[in-house]
C-alpha cells in the first residue's frame, strides 16, 4: 500500500484532482467528507461542537449550520483551534479505519485540506500538493463558489501559505491554468504513484 497525502489551498482544485485519481483507481479517503460525517445529527461530534459554540450554530432541523460556524471560527484563531480539537481526532480515527480496509497493493490517497497546517506530512509515503497562485484561488472562490472577496481572503489567510505547502510537497500538480490541462497531469501522477506502489 502506498499512502499519499493530497493537499492544496482552498480554490486550488484539490477536489478535482482527488476525483480524477478516484476515477483512475485510487482509494480516496476524503477528510472533508469525513468531517461532515462526524458532526451529523445524533453524533458525539455534533454534541461536542454545540457545547463549545452554542445552539446558534444549528439549523432548525438540528443539523450543523456550516456558514454560521464558519463565520465564528475563520475570523478567530482561538475558536478555530477549539473546533479542530474536537473534530480532528474523530476524522483521524475514521480515516485510519478506512485505510485498514484498503487492499494490500492499493494507492490510498488521503485528501486532507489542512495537511500542512497540522504537520501531517510525516504520516504519508508521499505528499502531493495541488498548486495555484493566490490570485487564481481568489478568482475561483469569488466566481465559482460565490464567496465575497473578504470571506475568500479570510479562508485563504486561515490556511498555510503557498510556500509552506510547497515546502512539504514531494510532487506538485500545477493547477493555475484551465481545467483541460489538469487531467493529463493527473494521469502522469497516477502512473508515478502506481509505479511506486508496485515497488514498495
Amino acid at each position: 500500500m502506498l499512502k499519499v497525502g493530497l493537499t492544496g489551498g482552498i480554490g486550488a482544485g484539490k477536489s478535482e484532482v482527488s476525483r480524477l485519481l478516484a476515477h483512475l483507481g485510487a482509494v480516496v479517503i476524503d477528510a472533508d467528507r469525513i468531517a461532515r460525517e462526524v458532526v451529523e445529527p445524533g453524533t458525539p461530534g455534533l454534541t461536542a461542537v454545540v457545547e463549545a459554540f452554542g445552539p446558534d450554530i444549528l439549523k432548525p432541523d438540528g443539523s450543523l449550520d456550516r456558514p454560521a460556524l464558519g463565520s465564528i471560527v475563520f475570523s478567530d484563531p482561538g475558536r478555530l483551534a477549539t473546533l479542530n480539537g474536537i473534530v480532528h481526532p474523530l476524522i483521524g480515527a475514521r480515516s485510519a479505519e478506512l485505510e485498514r480496509a484498503a487492499a494490500a497493493g492499493a494507492v490510498v490517497v488521503h485528501d486532507v485540506p489542512l495537511l500542512t497546517e497540522n504537520g501531517l506530512a510525516p504520516l504519508y509515503d508521499l505528499v502531493v500538493v495541488v498548486d495555484a497562485s493566490p490570485e487564481t484561488q481568489l478568482h475561483r472562490l469569488v466566481t465559482l463558489r460565490s464567496m465575497t472577496e473578504s470571506d475568500a481572503r479570510a479562508r485563504m489567510t486561515a490556511q498555510a501559505t503557498r510556500d509552506q505547502r510547497l515546502a512539504v510537497a514531494d510532487l506538485v500538480v500545477d493547477n493555475d491554468g484551465p481545467l483541460d490541462e489538469l487531467e493529463p497531469q493527473v494521469r502522469r501522477l497516477w502512473s508515478e504513484l502506481t509505479a511506486k506502489a508496485a515497488a514498495t
